[in-house]
């Protein structure tokens, strides 16, 4: 594609989300312009489907794009925009074989293609003159318009008829440019050059050699290595490496078995709940078990990162490193425990199930772990292997509807777990049927909930609960009402539809 050609294309790129996007809000305009993107992709045979990265990419943009419409959560929105950023950087290098590479990619692309882009559109001809060659012409005006400001400002301090023509003249400026600009969108300008932003990052794509050389001499399998390294002190010698990881892994798995066997009595079996807040049981241990989780699967990936993996006697420290991933996995069942135990007693929330999705991705680390140590794997068979489980998550957890699914569970279970109304009053409007109740049920509620808790009195009361939620209807019905095609979705049409529905029957 040839650079007039490219100029072309991004300019009617620009135009077209211009179009789509100006004074919007997103909802279908983005499907229609991903969409177009897809097919300009695959038409153009710039996008492949021939490995499993770009696959993976493909079909995340496209469902996260559907998603978006059928959702409308931020998080559907942030998926998606991850998705197209991977996605610019598998298009810079198809061949990719670790997905965070495409990452790097997108990151140097992003702005090294708007210098592509300006340093394209200086070279191109315009009706027989070079642009480059005009900004030569008039940049020797700058030095001399310099010099001019100067003695004017000079002039302007000696001479006070001087000063009130000055002052005049510029007056006069600043009146008429006043009155044009009154009558510019500045909003437009600013999406036009968004958009010419994002349509250089697709065309005018910058390439990083060292990024594209590390991926494709990376391997998923170790290969061992002769490098003497000369050292004061050897205790990074291979047999004493090996013993020092004897030792550690040891002490490790009593210490982790001692915590096992605590949690496994205390957190699955015994467990008492009797009314007191949660938060050092669930908040600080989960946390705090969660980083631990992390250091273990780094002490593990320590021992066995280079030629510890080749040593002929290590068979003792792969089965100490088997138990104490094993013994971690025993860990995190014990951290979902107490997360479910918080969300029985006190519903759920965005941290909560955020926590339970972090668990589902950790189990799966400490399984890649297990595989690395067992069949010799190197660090980037990890890398690539969590990403994409973790960005496969993402996408299944971006389809599910989490303001629905919380509010539906908070007042389902609000006669036995903690219902908090100031949490729910803020959700988005698509969720307004669901957070919408009748005040002799939120009543009925605020009962429940004062006898088993205690402390509910100082949380907000039915009465202001039931005035915003009827507030926010009324604003939503306006503002839906007004809203452009472009901008329509359909989680926020359900909800209009609905509320429209039950105020009619009222």
């Amino acid at each position: 594609m040839n650079s007039k050609i490219k100029i072309i294309i991004t300019f009617l790129c620009s135009l077209t989300l211009t179009l789509l996007f100006h004074k919007k809000a997103l909802g279908i305009n983005l499907f229609i312009a991903e969409i177009i993107l897809l097919i300009f992709l695959i038409k153009s045979k710039q996008y492949k489907l021939q490995s499993f990265n770009t696959i993976l990419v493909f079909f995340g943009v496209l469902i996260t794009s559907i998603v978006s419409i059928l959702i409308h959560s931020l998080l559907s929105y942030l998926i998606n925009f991850l998705s197209l950023f991977i996605l610019i950087g598998i298009l810079i290098y198809p061949e990719v074989k670790l997905l965070l590479n495409s990452i790097r990619l997108s990151f140097y692309n992003l702005f090294n293609s708007q210098i592509n882009f300006i340093n394209t559109l200086l070279s191109s001809n315009t009706n027989g003159l070079k642009i480059r060659k005009l900004v030569k012409k008039t940049s020797i005006f700058i030095i001399p318009l310099f010099i001019i400001i100067i003695f004017i400002v000079l002039y302007r301090n000696s001479n006070p008829v001087f000063d009130e023509l000055v002052t005049d003249f510029l007056n006069f400026i600043s009146n008429y440019l006043a009155l044009l600009f009154k009558n510019i969108d500045l909003t437009l300008f600013f999406t036009v050059l968004i958009c010419l932003f994002i349509s250089n990052i697709i065309i005018f794509k910058a390439i990083n050699k060292k990024i594209i050389d590390s991926d494709i001499n990376a391997s998923f399998i170790l290969k061992r290595t002769n490098i003497k390294k000369n050292r004061f002190f050897k205790f990074n010698d291979l047999k004493n490496e090996y013993k020092a990881g004897i030792f550690l892994l040891i002490v490790l798995n009593i210490l982790i078995l001692i915590l096992n066997l605590i949690d496994i009595n205390w957190v699955w079996f015994n467990f008492k709940w009797e009314g007191q807040f949660l938060k050092q049981f669930v908040h600080e241990g989960t946390y705090l078990l969660i980083l631990s989780i992390l250091i273990s699967i780094g002490l593990v990936l320590f021992f066995f990162r280079e030629n510890l993996n080749f040593y002929s006697k290590n068979r003792t420290l792969k089965y100490l490193s088997y138990v104490w991933i094993i013994q971690n996995g025993i860990l995190t069942i014990s951290v979902a425990i107490r997360n479910f135990y918080y969300i029985n007693y006190f519903s759920l929330a965005y941290k909560r199930i955020g926590v339970l999705l972090f668990l589902i991705l950790t189990l799966y680390g400490l399984y890649t772990v297990f595989n690395k140590v067992k069949n010799k794997k190197s660090n980037f068979y990890l890398f690539q292997y969590n990403f994409s489980a973790l960005f496969i998550l993402l996408i299944v957890s971006s389809i599910v509807n989490w303001d629905k699914v919380i509010a539906n569970y908070n007042f389902k279970h609000a006669n036995k777990s903690f219902l908090e109304l100031n949490y729910l009053a803020d959700f988005s409007d698509k969720t307004l049927p669901y957070l919408d109740k009748p005040l002799h049920e939120l009543e009925e509620i605020n009962k429940i909930q004062t006898e088993k808790f205690p402390y509910y009195k100082n949380y907000m009361t039915p009465k202001d609960y039931y005035a915003i939620i009827q507030n926010r209807k009324k604003k939503f019905i306006k503002n839906w009402e007004g809203i452009s095609f472009l901008s329509w979705n359909y989680a926020e049409y359900m909800a209009y539809k609905k509320i429209k529905t039950s105020s009619l029957n009222e």
